[in-house]
């Protein structure tokens, strides 16, 4: 199995904050990989495999050379773009989803796998399970990006539930600039975040703060 990939700033994508800032998923993504995001997780949860394949091989066009492209549940879309050639770089699922051992056993162990987590049982069987090479793990904050999101567990949480295990992890759930620095310093291998990118103004300027914050959390 690879090594995770480079989670210090994990960008999700959510296509109508995009459209809400007057931007495509493609633009932000681009821009944002321009201000240092280190990994783009493609998340359409409410469109048709068709246009969310479509999405997948635009953006892996894009940027898929400079860092890793995930993509969120469909593991048939990222079958289907890499029969087509798409540098697709993995999978993320969650706990509703199909179960990681199987994940791992269609996508191989070339592509990246990784699994969201709430619950000190869940980290815990997903490192017993060995399917997954990382976690996101949360919610930092309670969020209204994802509906169904647990209650928030704040940085402090987070890092305790990351600590149970020696998976990388990243932290998700209304992670914004102040964040950072915190979830660096506790321990996290990242920061995922979703409208601190997508509903940003700039979304390369966005991206540059994000990724200060976080090395200035390092130091």
């Amino acid at each position: 199995m690879r090594p995770a990939p480079d989670l210090r700033l994990y960008l999700v994508t959510d296509e109508p904050q995009c459209a809400s800032a007057g931007r495509s998923v493609l633009q932000t993504v681009v821009a944002a990989v321009d201000g240092g995001v280190t990994c783009v997780q493609l998340r359409a949860k409410d469109t048709d495999g068709g246009p969310f394949l479509a999405q997948v091989l635009e953006v892996s066009r894009a940027v898929g050379d400079r860092v890793p492209v995930i993509v969120n549940d469909r593991v048939d879309v990222f079958l289907a773009a890499r029969e087509l050639g798409a540098a697709v770089a993995g999978v993320h699922i969650g706990q509703s989803d199909l179960p990681a051992p199987l994940v791992r056993a269609l996508i191989g162990d070339d592509a990246f796998l990784g699994l969201s987590a709430s619950t000190d049982s869940e980290i815990i069987a997903a490192q017993a399970e060995g399917a997954c090479d990382h976690l996101g793990i949360g919610a930092v904050h309670d969020t209204a990006t994802k509906t169904d999101a647990p209650g928030g567990l704040g940085v402090a949480g987070v890092a305790r539930a990351a600590s149970l295990v020696g998976l990388p992890a990243v932290a998700i759930g209304g992670v914004k600039v102040p964040d950072m620095a915190p979830l660096a310093a506790a321990g996290l291998d990242g920061g995922a975040v979703v409208s601190a990118i997508c509903c940003a103004p700039d979304p390369r300027r966005a991206a540059a703060e994000l990724l200060a914050a976080w090395t200035d959390g390092l130091r």
